[in-house]
């Protein structure tokens, strides 16, 4: 549309394309408003939808990511959770357990977390795990546990959701939504939570292209749910001294090619306590809009994933350290 155009002459478009069997998803930007249109190209009479009023210019995304892309939305998307903007020029920070694994756990965690200035706290109530007879998380009770102590201490919250089933419930107790890697592809989960409004990270799967990835994301915003943080957290290749290899070349690229938020998982992505701090500040460098880290107020005694996880006075060392790499990239915290 053209800069400025009223919301009238675009409900009259989102009609028009209705009528066309088509699908229109008009995004709102802060200028203008751009109408992307899902559906067979042969259907759509591109002649006589630009000469309706308020139209500037009609274009055809080339990428199979439509709505995802750079060439739809020009600007950056910015989503805005308990104060913080991600995609802003404000690095977003959340951390928290691998795992919520009890109250006490959970409080003590949080009330460390919150002297850090920490605003939105990760923590898995139901966990992915390769071994079946691991520890699976505490379901339904880990979201309330999560949910109360995150309120006692003004926090939002993330975590996993790993069935479609279990998706109103998530979204009933958390504030964002995380769909991890192994579940990437799961088609119907992901057109599950594209009918909320959640925010949703979504990582990308351990084995996913980066034409994956933003399909994935394609999915959600298919749906109706604009709101997506992309998540690089590591690819599996032959490297075997870390858990993963972190592409970061990801983030520069996703830049180039969507206006979608990324934030990095260093914690995934190394597997080694020793690794996260230089690869988070690597992330910040190479343009990632913040970054996702597992802090556990006792490792050792962790029920998942214990050698991969801060202490917090690792965490406040590392968030004091983070300042000048912040401010050379010209960004706050």
């Amino acid at each position: 549309m053209k800069p400025g155009a009223p919301q009238n002459e675009a409900a009259h478009i989102i009609q028009e394309l209705e009528k066309q069997k088509l699908k229109p998803v008009p995004l709102y930007g802060v200028e203008r408003t751009v109408i992307a249109v899902i559906g067979e190209e042969r259907d759509l009479n591109i002649g006589h939808l630009e000469a309706m009023p308020g139209v500037e210019k009609v274009m055809r995304v080339v990428e199979p990511y439509k709505l995802v892309s750079k060439n739809t939305k020009k600007e950056p998307t910015i989503i805005e959770v308990n104060g913080v903007k991600i995609g802003s020029s404000q690095i977003a920070a959340i951390a928290g357990p691998c795992a919520v694994e009890s109250e006490e756990q959970m409080e003590s965690v949080m009330k460390d977390l919150s002297k850090t200035g920490i605003k939105i706290v990760r923590a898995g109530a139901f966990k992915p795990r390769t071994d079946p007879y691991s520890f699976q998380g505490l379901g339904s009770q880990g979201l309330k546990i999560l949910r109360e102590t995150a309120d006692r201490h003004s926090m939002a919250t993330i975590t996993e959701v790993l069935d479609t089933r279990d998706v109103e419930m998530v979204c009933e107790f958390s504030d964002m939504i995380q769909i991890g890697a192994r579940n990437m592809q799961n088609f119907s989960l992901l057109k599950e939570v594209g009918t909320t409004k959640k925010p949703i990270l979504l990582k990308r799967g351990m084995g996913a292209t980066v034409e994956e990835l933003l399909l994935a994301a394609e999915y959600i915003l298919s749906k109706g749910n604009p709101n997506v943080i992309l998540c690089e957290r590591g690819i599996r290749t032959f490297e075997k001294e870390t858990r993963n290899t972190l592409a970061l070349a990801t983030v520069p690229l996703v830049k180039e090619l969507s206006h979608l938020p990324i934030i990095v998982d260093p914690t995934h992505a190394t597997g080694k306590r020793s690794l996260i701090e230089p690869m988070t500040k690597a992330a910040i460098a190479a343009g990632a809009d913040g970054f996702i880290i597992e802090v556990h107020p006792n490792p050792e005694a962790a029920l998942s994933d214990a050698q991969q996880q801060l202490t917090p006075q690792q965490f406040s060392e590392l968030m004091k350290n983070l300042q000048p790499i912040i401010a050379a990239v010209n960004k706050t915290i």
